[in-house]
């Protein structure tokens, strides 16, 4: 099946063993309400993830936290044994509260804790991609936090490290600890305050994974990409995402779903063409 498949968008190397497809799949949306819990529709749910790997996804993005754990048990259940080309890129740094509060969990116990929760849950034995998350008013260096997973790596855990909701200073002191792969902010066509960020990640060639990649547009600006999207053959969220894939060659989309439909409506914005004209038009919407 590996050998068949075609990556939505084309993939992006950032090492010999990274390989990612440009179009991903975000899970978080397969827990349930708040993140929490089961899904909804199990069976749903597995349909989602066997359909985006038979669709050629292989950037596949999850947490421990998303549940907490079922997200992953559900990952193994649908996928276990994995592709050979399949990547899945997880976070730490945080956990769940009795309540459904995301508490930042960022000490040494427990972020190698974290780690291999991550390991037992996927069913692996090192982890393709585990990503930092940092809280949004934490603007603290990172160094103690990724020399953490920095002796992970050099374990055999962990094989590449990344970030979550930085800022381009914790990036550097990031990578005066160890490589960075990939940087993982909110980032989309009007939310656009990471722009010298995504420029910097693809001149040192790490990848610039944008989360909320569809929200915040106001009336005015969905009107345009509205306009935009009827010329061009395809929905709004599709151009929004098609977009992002224009807008730096190091950008990877992992946009969540519960849904086939709206899978397959996700990949497909990776062969959406935009004209210059029509990039243009969609630049100016930014600041509206």
């Amino acid at each position: 099946m590996t050998d068949t498949r075609t990556a939505p968008g084309g993939t992006l190397a950032l090492s010999p063993d990274l390989v990612l497809s440009r179009a991903g799949y975000g899970a978080m949306q397969l827990a349930g309400p708040g993140v929490m819990g089961p899904p909804r529709d199990k069976d749903a749910a597995v349909a989602v993830l066997r359909t985006a790997v038979e669709l050629g996804v292989t950037h596949l993005d999850t947490s421990d936290f998303y549940g907490p754990v079922t997200v992953n048990e559900l990952i193994r259940e649908a996928l276990y044994p994995y592709p050979a080309d399949l990547r899945i890129v997880t976070k730490v740094g945080f956990r769940r509260g009795p309540g459904g509060s995301w508490d930042p969990a960022a000490s040494r116990a427990e972020l190698v804790a974290a780690v291999h929760d991550n390991l037992r849950h996927l069913g692996v034995d090192a982890l393709d991609v585990v990503n930092l998350r940092i809280a949004d008013d934490d603007r603290a260096p990172v160094a103690d936090r990724l020399g953490v997973l920095a002796e992970l790596h050099e374990q055999g855990l962990v094989r590449h490290l990344g970030l979550s909701n930085v800022s381009a200073e914790q990036v550097a002191q990031a990578r005066e600890v160890a490589p960075i792969v990939c940087v993982q902010n909110m980032y989309n066509l009007v939310h656009r305050g990471d722009d010298a960020l995504v420029d910097l990640c693809a001149d040192a060639g790490i990848a610039y994974v944008p989360f909320f990649p569809l929200g915040g547009f106001s009336p005015l600006q969905a009107g345009v990409l509205d306009d935009v999207a009827a010329r061009v053959g395809a929905s709004a969220q599709q151009v929004a995402l098609a977009w992002l894939l224009h807008r730096s060659p190091t950008i990877l989309l992992i946009p969540g779903t519960s849904s086939v439909v709206h899978l397959r409506e996700n990949l497909a914005a990776a062969d959406v063409v935009l004209s210059d004209d029509e990039r243009r038009e969609l630049d100016a919407i930014t600041a509206g």
